[in-house]
């Protein structure tokens, strides 16, 4: 079996995330990391806003902005546009309000639809704070997300 390896992220970054969970509290935040193309690190950071607050999500328009997340509009054309560039994409994040940092069924699900080459991050918040965070990658050889970094802030 293939190792899948975590993306880092260091301090000063992890640190914009969870100022960008905390201020979104109890909604869900969105964005995602830029790096070097072939790199093993991100240095920047693209927030989003979170569609999801007025109702454009297309998969599960039920679910509110405290329970789900999506980019979307001209954030997404430049997220998929940015790809082409030097510095593209290499994790999209989000925050969960329950205090939980896992790849629930609809991340996943939309994380597969969407094909873009990306690790994923979940932040869990809960009562003001950073509780914990998770970072996923695709395996291959598990034809699945996996986790592969855990810690607490």
């Amino acid at each position: 079996m293939r190792a899948v390896t975590a993306i880092e992220v260091p301090d000063g970054v992890r640190a914009m995330i969870y100022a960008h969970a905390l201020a979104m509290f109890p909604e869900e935040c969105c964005g995602y990391l830029t790096g070097l193309r072939d790199g093993t690190t991100v240095d920047g950071l693209v927030t989003c806003r979170n569609a999801q607050v007025d109702g454009e999500h297309p998969i599960t328009p039920e679910r509110g902005p405290e329970s789900g997340f999506v980019i979307a509009g001209a954030e997404l054309f430049a997220f998929a546009r940015a790809f082409d560039g030097s510095t593209p994409p290499r994790i999209v994040y989000h925050s969960h309000g329950n205090g939980l940092a896992y790849f629930s069924d609809v991340d996943r699900h939309m994380a597969r639809s969407s094909d873009y080459p990306v690790q994923h991050l979940v932040i869990g918040v809960a009562s003001g704070e950073v509780t914990e965070v998770a970072q996923y990658a695709w395996s291959a050889d598990a034809a699945d997300f996996v986790e592969v970094a855990r810690w607490r802030p």
